[in-house]
């Protein structure tokens, strides 16, 4: 299981630096392009689509690695085990966010399964599909979070084994 989920994460950070790359060479282009008066309206669809994926993606990518902004101004003060208990319900509250997220993502799509983009025949839910893939993709982080906590929970950080 743990090889699964160690490919799935190499494989979210490969889409999602490909996808940036595509993003950056498709607004690029599309200047370029616009400077010489040719306009290219499907490079704008596709961008937007590449940006939804990217930046959710790249979300998870960083909730994963503990490189999101976070603010333990009162935390930091507490005793070890009550500053575990906090980040242990703090991960629950974000984890029932993530998972409405991802059911009215869901429902979102399914609404969404008609509509195209104007140039571009491709079905505007595959773009709403990157926040529930996302979304799904942060709850198992989360999840992993929480187990490390809590199999954690008795060794103490401050005594030398914490970086």
């Amino acid at each position: 299981m743990r090889k699964l989920y160690h490919a799935l994460c190499k494989a979210e950070v490969a889409v999602c630096g490909v996808g940036f790359m595509f993003l950056v060479a498709f607004v690029f282009l599309s200047a370029i392009l616009r400077f010489f008066r040719v306009s290219m309206s499907w490079n704008i669809d596709l961008a937007l689509f590449l940006l939804a994926w990217t930046a959710f993606l790249g979300a998870d990518i960083a909730w994963r690695s503990g490189q999101l902004v976070g603010v333990d101004l009162v935390t930091r003060h507490f005793p070890d085990k009550l500053r575990k208990i906090v980040a242990i319900l703090i991960y629950l509250v974000i984890m029932g966010a993530l998972v409405l997220v991802a059911v009215f993502g869901i429902r979102l799509a399914l609404i969404e399964r008609v509509r195209t983009y104007q140039s571009v025949p491709i079905p505007y839910s595959l773009m709403t599909l990157s926040l529930v893939v996302a979304a799904i993709s942060m709850v198992l982080s989360t999840i992993l979070k929480i187990k490390r906590c809590i199999v954690n929970f008795n060794r103490d950080e401050t005594a030398g084994g914490a970086a």
